[in-house]
């Protein structure tokens, strides 16, 4: 590839704080807040313009979906994005589960306000580009946005990034799911229009379950006590669009769930489109899954308009802002034969597995529960029995970097793992150990390998988290 020389610069310094969290996705605004509450001075820079990732950006307003009567559920902050939604109507029940599907839009201004009553300094539009590092010691990242080049130092660091980009950029080995191998990126989107009494009427009439989520060209592996249980899923008005030609026979992908439906007749967060074969930490991937998978939602619109009782009279209401992504990269191990089951996972100072989240796993340096909730990879079992693991601390620590956390989908362990714990709610709750942990570290003058677990499980159990 060929190269041009840049000329040497002085990067000016404009801000310095104790705790510096990258990404504001449910893990990076959950980390912010933990460790703001802690005490600690605390900054959360966020590319876009709004905080909260998936829930705000991406249109992914199912935060807890998986929750039913014998779930035992986390605790602590990613309860409350959702307890704070709803205190101001900004959710909407959920026709799956005892939950409440998260107004995106709205919660734009809830994460606002959780930021500013937490004390936070906030920085939106500004993205990293790179890490400083100094003798294997994470000082800070370098930031460009309207006001040029810019560096921001910080006692620590966490990386809730989602794809692991300051672990990498600082020196971490990365590795990253084979393409081919790699979860489906997805389009999200809404509808308004809708007659809701006319959709609800036809559901109710021959309502999907969890056992439609296998298709033609996808097997889902469940523990047998998902197959009956009623799914928002759609599949049939795809189905009549292809055998009529309105949808291509390729695009048999098109098709899932739906996500609420609203008196006013709003369809909102729709899962229906999925791009298989995107590497989303390659830009020309992005560029060209952004285009699909717009082209694939209006064909969607089309068909549901057709042939979907209630939805004659709809059409767009808006898309999300980005991509939802599901895993990309992680950092690993070198050795080819530990990298095959770890997929993009850190190497971390502890790597959970599939043992741990399907047989409950217990850990003495636990930050927080969830429940036995695994979905990715061809594997959906939700938690109806009151099952739980544990959240190691230790899964958030990168080997190589001193001062670095990583949380939120980038936590070290397995493949069965990282469709657990990839999830917004468990993202959350990691990042809520990760912000304590952060503080705690700062205010005691150890690296965040060394802080006393103790200490922050304590702090944690102030904050309303449960760790057992």
């Amino acid at each position: 590839m060929a190269t041009i020389s840049e000329a040497a610069r002085e990067t000016p310094i404009i801000h310095h704080t104790d705790v510096l969290v990258v990404g504001s996705g449910p893990g990076g605004l959950a980390a912010a807040i933990a460790s703001a509450r802690a005490g600690a001075e605390t900054t959360l820079l966020e590319r876009y313009g709004c905080f909260g990732g998936n829930l705000t950006q991406v249109g992914v307003e199912g935060f807890a979906w998986y929750r039913h009567d014998n779930t035992v559920d986390s605790e602590g902050i990613g309860v409350e994005f959702e307890q704070r939604a709803k205190s101001i109507g900004a959710a909407t029940p959920e026709p799956q589960s005892n939950s409440h599907a998260i107004d995106g839009e709205a919660f734009k201004y809830v994460a606002d306000v959780l930021v500013e009553e937490s004390g936070i300094t906030p920085m939106l539009h500004r993205t990293m580009v790179a890490p400083i590092v100094e003798g294997g010691v994470i000082k800070g990242v370098i930031v460009e946005s309207k006001a040029g080049r810019e560096a921001i130092l910080a006692q620590r660091v966490i990386d809730a990034t989602g794809d692991a980009d300051i672990a990498h950029r600082s020196g971490a080995i990365v590795n990253k799911t084979p393409v081919e191998e790699m979860m489906a990126a997805s389009v999200m989107f809404s509808m308004n229009g809708v007659d809701k009494m006319r959709f609800i009427e036809d559901v109710k009439a021959d309502p999907h379950t969890y056992s439609d989520w296998c298709g033609p060209d996808w097997a889902m592996e469940t523990s047998g006590k998902e197959d009956a249980l009623f799914s928002p899923y759609l599949k049939k008005p795809f189905e009549k669009a292809i055998k009529s030609g309105l949808i291509p026979e390729n695009l048999n992908t098109i098709t899932g769930t739906w996500g609420a439906i609203t008196d006013q007749g709003d369809l909102t967060y729709l899962n229906l489109i999925h791009l298989a074969g995107l590497d989303a930490t390659n830009p020309d991937h992005l560029t060209k899954g952004e285009m699909e998978g717009r082209r694939q939602a209006m064909l969607a619109i089309k068909a549901l308009k057709q042939f979907n009782p209630g939805c004659e009279n709809a059409k767009l209401r808006n898309f999300g802002m980005t991509l939802g992504v599901r895993d990309t990269r992680k950092s690993c191990k070198e050795d080819i034969e530990v990298l095959k089951p770890m997929f993009n996972k850190i190497d971390a100072v502890y790597n959970m597995t599939a043992q741990d989240v399907r047989e409950q796993g217990k850990f003495d340096d636990s930050i927080g529960i969830f429940p036995e909730f695994i979905d990715g990879y061809g594997i959906l079992i939700l938690p109806t029995t009151g099952r739980y693991f544990q959240l190691p601390y230790r899964a958030m620590l990168p080997k190589g970097v001193r001062h670095l956390l990583v949380t939120g989908r980038s936590t070290g362990g397995d493949r069965d793992s990282h469709a657990a714990v990839r999830n917004m709610m468990c993202c959350a709750v990691n990042g809520q150990g990760a912000g304590v942990a952060a503080a705690i570290s700062v205010q005691t003058g150890v690296d965040v390998a060394d802080v006393d677990i103790k200490l922050v499980q304590k702090k944690l159990l102030e904050q309303g988290a449960r760790i057992h």
